[in-house]
Order: C-alpha cells, then sequence, then structure tokens
C-alpha cells in the first residue's frame, strides 16, 4: 500500500479548476501539461481562479509594498512533481555525474535529512564506525527524508543551543560564553547544524575529515540502485557544500569511505572542490587478512583528498623507520642529486639555475665526498656544470644564493665512475611526502576497535577509526592551533587525537551515544589517558571543550514517532502534535486518520513523520527573546547563545 498523502492543495487545485471543464481535468485527473502551459503564458483566467482560492492564496502568495505577488515557480513545483508527498523527487538516473528530478547532480537544490532509528539505535545518517555487519538487517526501519527547496523556509537558520556546558580539568560547569579558542560539540543533525555554525565559522577550519556512511547493499540506504545513489549521494552534497564554506582557503578535506560509492563521490567532489583542487586517492589497508566474501578478499578503504584552492599546502611526515646512510660532525643524512632530471626547466627558461660549481680536489672526507663553492680559485679548481639530458641542457635546483647559504654543511662534490662529477645535498630531514598508500599497522582498524575497547571497558562500537589514522591526516593537513571539523563524528576519534596533537576542533553527533561514548571519551583524553597515539606525541592531560545541543522543538515529536512500539502509542503523539506542534501546511488533515489506513504499522511511523514540519526541527536564534522560548531556557543558555551568535 502507498504511503502517499495526497497533500490538500492538490484538492483546491483541483476546486480551482474544475469550471474550466475538460480543459485541465479528464475524469479527476489533472492534465498536468495543459495547466504548466498555461502558467507559462501566464494565463490570466486560470491565475484568477488560483488566486480567487483561499488556501492558494494564503500559502502562494507574498505582499510586497501592498501587491499580491503569486510565487508560480513555488506553485508549479507542485505540478513537476510525480510523487506528490512520498517524496520531493521525481525520478532518479545515473550517469557519470547523477542527475536528479532531470538535473544534474550539482544542480539539484533537494535536501535529505536523516531519522536513523530503531530504539534509538543508530543505523544510519552518520559514521559507519558503530555499526556492525550483523546489525545491518534489511527489514530495519530508517528514514531519510527529502525535501525540495520550496519546502525549506527556516530549516537552514541560526538555531538555539541547549544544555550547553563546559568540559575541564576542572570537571564539568555551565557554559556562559563561546570564544575562537574553545573547542566545541555539538549534539543534532549535521546538516542543520552546519548552517548554524556557518556564520561563524566561514573561512576558518583548516582540515574537514569525515568518515561518511558506506552506503553498503545492507545497509539503510539499500533501496532500489538508482535510488540508493541519488539519495546518498544528495545527502553527502548538502553538507558538503555547506562545509566548503566553513575551509580556509588554505584548507583541504579528507572523505573516508569504501568501494561503494567511491566512483560517484569523485564525480561529486570534482564539481563541488574543482577538477583542479583533487589532490589524491590514498589507499588505506586497514585490514590486511582481507574480508573473505565477493570473490576477492577486499583489505582496503580509501580517502578522497581535496584542496579547497591553490594556497592549500601539505607538511611532510616523519618517518619513523628512516635509515641515514652517512654521518658527519652535523648529524645523519642521504645524499640527492643537486641537479633537476625535469628537463622541463632547463638552461633555456631558468637560466639563473645554470652555473659552475667548483670543486676542491684536496677536501676528500671520510665518506668519499669533497667540498664545494660557487667561485673559482686555486682551492677550488675542478668545474662541474649540470648534465645535457636528451639533448637539453639540465640546470640546478638551488640558485647561487641558497648554494652559498649551504656550502661546508650540505652541498657537496661526488666523483662518479665515468670520471665525471656530480653535485650531491646533503639531506638530513626524517621526513618525507605522505605515500598514497598506507598499510602500516599504525591505520590497522583492529588497533581502533582495541584502544576504544580498553577505554571505554567494552566493545561500544564496531569500527571505530584508529588514532594513528587521524594522527596522520591532522600531521599532513594543519599545524598546531589550526581547526579540524568532522561533522560524523562518531566515537570522537577525531576530536580525540586533536586535543592530543594541540589543535581546535569542533564534531557534530546527533544520536544519543554522543553522551554515553563520545563525551566520556574525550574527558579521559583530559584527564591523561594514555591509549591511541598519547605515547607518540607525550600526551599528559589537559585541555577543554564546550558541549551543546540543538534545542529541539518538532524533533521531540519526531523522536517519539520513532521510537512508539504501539498504533496506540502513534495516535498519542499524533494527538499533541496537532495540539501543540507544527504540522506541514500540505497535508489535509480531515482525512488523515491511523485507525482507517491500510498501512502496516511502520509505513504509519512514515506518514507521521512526513506531516511533520522539517522547518521547525529546531529553535531558531531569532526566536531567544520571545518570552515563551526564554521561559525555556536558563540565563546562561541565553547568555551562550547571544555571545556564540552576536559575540555578546
Amino acid at each position: 500500500m502507498s504511503t502517499e498523502i495526497t497533500p490538500q492543495v492538490i484538492d483546491e487545485l483541483k476546486k480551482a479548476i474544475a469550471p474550466f471543464g475538460t480543459k485541465y481535468l479528464h475524469e479527476d485527473v489533472m492534465l498536468r501539461s495543459a495547466i504548466l502551459e498555461s502558467l507559462n503564458a501566464f494565463d490570466e483566467e486560470l491565475l484568477t481562479a488560483l488566486l480567487e482560492n483561499k488556501f492558494i492564496s494564503t500559502h502562494y502568495t507574498k505582499t510586497v509594498l501592498d501587491t499580491k505577488i503569486f510565487e508560480l515557480e513555488k506553485f508549479k513545483e507542485i505540478l513537476l512533481t510525480n510523487v506528490y508527498f512520498e517524496n520531493s523527487y521525481t525520478k532518479y538516473a545515473n550517469k557519470i555525474g547523477l542527475t536528479v528530478a532531470g538535473k544534474y547532480l550539482d544542480e539539484t537544490t533537494e535536501v535529505v535529512l536523516d531519522f536513523p532509528y530503531k530504539d534509538g539505535v543508530l543505523k544510519a545518517g552518520m559514521s559507519k564506525e558503530d555499526i556492525g555487519k550483523d546489525d545491518m538487517k534489511p527489514d530495519e526501519m530508517v528514514l531519510h527524508e527529502i525535501m525540495a527547496k520550496a519546502e525549506i523556509d527556516q530549516l537552514f537558520d541560526p538555531k538555539i543551543f541547549k544544555n550547553v556546558r563546559k568540559y575541564s580539568e576542572n570537571g564539568e560547569e555551565n557554559a556562559e560564553c563561546f570564544s575562537e579558542e574553545d573547542n566545541l560539540i555539538i549534539k543534532g543533525n549535521n546538516l542543520i547544524a552546519l548552517h548554524s555554525l556557518k556564520e561563524r565559522f566561514a573561512g576558518k577550519v583548516k582540515l574537514i575529515y569525515i568518515d561518511v556512511p558506506y552506503n553498503t547493499g545492507n545497509d539503510s540506504f539499500s533501496y532500489n540502485d538508482r535510488f540508493n545513489h541519488s539519495t546518498w549521494l544528495t545527502f553527502i552534497k548538502n553538507r558538503i557544500e555547506i562545509a566548503y564554506q566553513l575551509l580556509l582557503d588554505e584548507g583541504a578535506i579528507f572523505v573516508h569511505l569504501d568501494d561503494n560509492e567511491v566512483k560517484y563521490l569523485g564525480v561529486l567532489l570534482d564539481e563541488i572542490f574543482g577538477r583542479e583542487n583533487f589532490v589524491e586517492i590514498i589507499t588505506v589497508v586497514n585490514n590486511p587478512r582481507g574480508r573473505d566474501y565477493g570473490g576477492i578478499a577486499n583489505m582496503h578503504e580509501f580517502i578522497y583528498v581535496y584542496r579547497k584552492s591553490s594556497l592549500t599546502d601539505f607538511n611532510l611526515i616523519v618517518d619513523k623507520d628512516k635509515k641515514f646512510p652517512f654521518k658527519d660532525s652535523f648529524g645523519a643524512f642521504e645524499v640527492r642529486e643537486l641537479r633537476n632530471r625535469n628537463t622541463a626547466f632547463n638552461a633555456d627558461n631558468r637560466p639563473n639555475l645554470f652555473y659552475p660549481i667548483f670543486a676542491d680536489l684536496n677536501s676528500k672526507d671520510e665518506n668519499g665526498f669533497y667540498e664545494v663553492s660557487e667561485i673559482q680559485n686555486e682551492q677550488y679548481s675542478v668545474e662541474i656544470l649540470p648534465k645535457v639530458s636528451q639533448g637539453i641542457q639540465t640546470v640546478w635546483r638551488w640558485g647561487k644564493n641558497k648554494l652559498t647559504e649551504n656550502k661546508g654543511k650540505n652541498v657537496v662534490a661526488r666523483p662518479m665512475t665515468d670520471g665525471g662529477w656530480s653535485i650531491q645535498e646533503k639531506y638530513r630531514k626524517n621526513t618525507v611526502m605522505a605515500r598514497s598508500v598506507w598499510w602500516d599497522k599504525e591505520v590497522n582498524s583492529e588497533k581502533g576497535t582495541l584502544h576504544l575497547k580498553e577505554l571505554m571497558g567494552g566493545k561500544v562500537f564496531a569500527f571505530p577509526k584508529p588514532e594513528g589514522t587521524l594522527k596522520r591526516i591532522i600531521e599532513i593537513a594543519t599545524n598546531e592551533g589550526d581547526l579540524v571539523l568532522d561533522f560524523f563524528m562518531g566515537s570522537a576519534t577525531t576530536q580525540a587525537v586533536a586535543m592530543k596533537m594541540n589543535r581546535r576542533f569542533i564534531g557534530i553527533e546527533q544520536m544519543d551515544y554522543v553522551n554515553t561514548v563520545s563525551v566520556p571519551r574525550l574527558q579521559k583524553v583530559i584527564e591523561g589517558e594514555q591509549g591511541g597515539i598519547s605515547k607518540d606525541v607525550n600526551w599528559q592531560g589537559g585541555g577543554s571543550f564546550v558541549y551543546a545541543e540543538l534545542m529541539e522543538k518538532n524533533k521531540g515529536y519526531l523522536s517519539e514517532v520513532l521510537q512508539a512500539k504501539t498504533v496506540n502509542d502513534l495516535k498519542e503523539v499524533y494527538n499533541r502534535m496537532k495540539k501543540y506542534g507544527d504540522l506541514d501546511f500540505r497535508a489535509d488533515l480531515e482525512k488523515f486518520d491511523l485507525d482507517t489506513m491500510e498501512l502496516n504499522f511502520d509505513e504509519k511511523k512514515k506518514i507521521l513523520v512526513k506531516i511533520i514540519d522539517k522547518n521547525q526541527l529546531y529553535y531558531n536564534f531569532s526566536e531567544i527573546d520571545d518570552s515563551e522560548v526564554a521561559e525555556l531556557l536558563s540565563e546562561n543558555e541565553i547568555s551562550f547563545n547571544k555571545s556564540f551568535y552576536e559575540g555578546e
């Protein structure tokens, strides 16, 4: 049985066009093409009939300078939607870049809100790290509500924060203000929370790391394939588009996922960040033993890396296994040819890098190297030039000034077996550019599981990321004091590592385990827990963070509906919703009867969720001075909100 509800506006539209006879109706079926054609032609008779309908006039007009304006495009979206209220998509189609509702994915304005539930247990829309394979039953209910642009009114307005508190070495206390140096944990829908961060944190985040829902065949996005890909990609697109605005121009994003959506995600990220800002796909061998199903034992996951702009720079990372073959009075080193082997850089286009270097034949050291100078004299008498390669005169990597600065310490001449000479740089750093394949034990998933199990006194998540993986990412993309954002927070691995590495952080999580796993974990980090990367970075404890929740409005009814056990439970919630809640004006409540609906229990749940006005899930900050809203808040909560949004 379909869970479709015919919106009241459809009934009202039929009333308005009924006097036109068969021009717009055929046996009670609307002739949409005819209606749209007349609307596009601004047919005066049809527009008059629509504006004379009280319901349509109330909801699809606005007054500007005492003039009533018909919101034509908003109204036309009703006619363009095949499924009136089931969701706001008209069709789903695959291509190299998905199209949704006849538009390319990067053009679609739909929004996917995630409402995971099964007795309060996460089943979708958040991090996959806590979902075991055995937990993912195909008959479990998970709802991802899809909203069209016309349905979104106040959804993304800044929200009020409630239950605000600060955690530090001094314990837990009320938080009355917020500063740029504070770390922040938000409990609430991550899409809505990201929009609440926009004004304060736009252009301030150095690194975004997200471990996204993997969209496996047996997780909560498993509808038909086309719906599957479209919904998942739209879900991710909504969040990354707003997160993009939070990034510094020098910032970067690392997106962790498996192979199920890796091809499609690359197209989406190209569209948001630009193909020119693609950096790499890192392969993480997180399970060396492999998963023995599917024909080939999968051992790895992927991390997409994109930069915000050409200003983004990445750090070298420490190679703990580095062994140097040589040693002098300054320390250990290896040698690298000073000649630039890339013939694209040559004497014609880099004349300042083409010059002679002179060696002292009487300065041979214990390693067989000779001192050099940029000046020729009796002591430095052997002239050495970069080689000609493939008929092209190559050049040095350094100019004369840098050579002068490093002679006597970091640059030498070395005789070659063919009788010639090579100029060598003494390279002393034990750092390397990060590689595109990570296979060492530090990124093994088992390390994350064991660490969290030991830390929390039992297994609380199936697949937490190891702290070593996040340490490497944070080393590559940030420096001390930089801001790190993870809006699929899960068990707070990102935040724990950021704290231990002296980075600021923001984490967002909507599930209740934020207070039973995530926050307690960070409290233990403050206390100086010694698991994960603690010993590597000499972590001794300290730090702090602010915890805040988006203040629920309709979200409270939503939670009650999702957790209801019987039809009577649903009826009780619905009766309160009708009296106190904000319901979608398009639902014709006179036709809404849970007892007579030929739907199963879970379908009735979905129906109730659909009629809740999603624009009113949480209280907007603009309502904070309303006396009825203020009564629901403490003085310190009001103070915190004004500090956060207004800087008071």
